[in-house]
């Protein structure tokens, strides 16, 4: 069954950094477009950094120069978020695309606060 497992979320002081992990399982077959997305409450669900299908990357303006988005070769896909800001505070998905459908993470409460 596949399966995206996200970790790494929690609570940080503004100008603190985390990084999010996202593992897709290895029933996963071609697997293209993983990427993370954001909640914040009562707002909609925001792109904030992908790997598109042509390998490229994509970051919301919000998150440029602060955010890196990165893989590595066995499916894991990490957000590396630095100088967080109070705004960034949001439940973080995990996205990927297989075969033309889509697929979420349970999702990783990120709060930023002093």
């Amino acid at each position: 069954q596949e399966e995206l497992v996200e970790s790494g979320g929690g609570l940080v002081q503004p100008g603190g950094s985390l990084r999010l992990s996202c593992a897709a399982s290895q029933s996963f077959s071609d697997l293209n477009g993983m990427g993370w997305y954001r909640q914040a409450p009562g707002k909609s669900r925001d792109l904030v950094a992908v790997f598109t299908s042509g390998g490229f990357t994509v970051y919301a303006d919000s998150v440029k120069g602060r955010f890196i988005i990165s893989r590595d070769a066995k499916n894991t896909v990490y957000l590396q978020m630095n100088d967080l800001k109070p705004e960034d505070t949001a439940v973080y998905y995990c996205k990927a695309r297989a075969k033309g459908s889509d697929y979420w993470g349970q999702g990783t409460q990120v709060t930023v606060s002093s």
